[in-house]
């Protein structure tokens, strides 16, 4: 199996204010594609986020999406900055610090550095 590319979908219940919320959370420009009406897609590099209006689903457990990022503690202060709904700061020394960010649909998005 070669694996070339990642999509991460996230159902929303309204996509206008999930694209403005990840725009803004993120630090992200306007999606890249819109493939489909009630679908937008963002190219993160290795990774494509994939937003999806989809009220029945949004918020459900089972979507797991962690971004690797250089500094987790900085990127939660920046969070924090902007009044978004973030966890505590895990850290596992020598291993990685984690936390997670939570949209107003109740996706959790995991951030993690390695500290090794």
């Amino acid at each position: 199996m070669d694996i070339t590319a990642v999509t991460v979908g996230i159902p929303v219940r309204d996509l206008i204010a999930a694209t403005a919320w990840y725009r803004a959370a993120l630090d992200l420009d306007e999606p890249d594609l819109e493939p489909l009406e009630g679908l937008v897609e963002f190219d993160l590099g290795r990774v494509w986020l994939q937003l999806a209006r989809d009220p029945e689903h949004a918020g459900s457990a089972g979507v797991s999406v962690n971004l690797s990022v250089t500094d987790a503690a900085a990127e939660h202060a920046r969070f924090a900055g902007l009044g978004l709904d973030v966890s505590d700061i895990q850290r596992f020394e020598g291993v990685v610090e984690f936390f997670e960010l939570t949209d107003p649909d109740g996706n959790k998005l995991g951030f993690v550095t390695e500290l090794s």
